[in-house]
């Protein structure tokens, strides 16, 4: 007899997450180049977003709510750094590292830019007023990133992070939930990457978005 409630509550919770599954819904991005789930279609705000040496770069943020959950990716489009700081670099002083590309990192430090997009981004949460439980190194089909897990500490709302680098755009993935709420694995596990025709590619080895480093094979 005591059984049936058992039952009950399991058919319940089966029905609700049978539920709450129907209503994500992939969103494909070919000309940003990647696909993920999104609750319902979000809206896209054209943006823009200032580097880590001072390029003024073209940016979108996709962005859905469900019910207190908010869920964005920012996409940066990294491909205009090189003609920006080498611009930028024009004015500099003479003889400046700036404008030299010393050792490598570029006229105007635009490989420099290119290679540390990540760590900056990660910068960027950590200057929030919140508490760090985690910060991981992190991969979404063999394109190296991070991840992080952050509290607010005013309302303990919890977000949850990826950050990558893919065919010099840099992404990131960001969805914060109530305090309580389970991680939002369907949002935060269903990045992929899509090629020039609109397929889906994972590569064959880890994907390391930085100047000179050869593009490994998809498969």
């Amino acid at each position: 007899m005591r059984l049936t409630p058992v039952i009950s509550v399991a058919l319940v919770v089966f029905l609700s997450a049978s539920a709450l599954a129907q209503e994500w819904e992939e969103f494909v991005s070919q000309e940003e180049r990647f696909t993920c789930l999104f609750p319902a279609t979000p809206a896209i705000t054209e943006t823009s977003w200032m580097s880590q040496f001072g390029a003024v770069l073209p940016a979108r943020v996709y962005s859905a709510a469900q019910g207190q959950s908010r869920y964005s990716v920012t996409v940066v489009d990294y491909n205009p750094i090189e003609r920006l700081l080498v611009e930028k670099a024009k004015a500099c002083p003479a003889g400046a590292e700036t404008c030299q590309g010393i050792a490598d990192w570029g006229v105007g430090y635009w490989k420099n830019d290119v290679r540390g997009a990540v760590v900056y981004a990660t910068s960027k949460f950590l200057e929030r007023d919140v508490k760090v439980t985690s910060l991981i190194w992190g991969g979404a089909s063999m394109v190296q990133g991070q991840e992080l897990q952050l509290t607010n500490n005013t309302d303990r709302s919890r977000t949850f992070a990826s950050i990558y680098m893919h065919e010099n755009r840099l992404v990131i993935m960001e969805a914060t939930v109530p305090p309580g709420y389970p991680p939002p694995a369907p949002f935060t596990q269903s990045l992929s990457w899509l090629d020039d025709n609109g397929r889906a590619i994972r590569y064959a080895t880890i994907y390391i978005n930085a100047p000179d480093v050869p593009k490994p094979r998809g498969r």
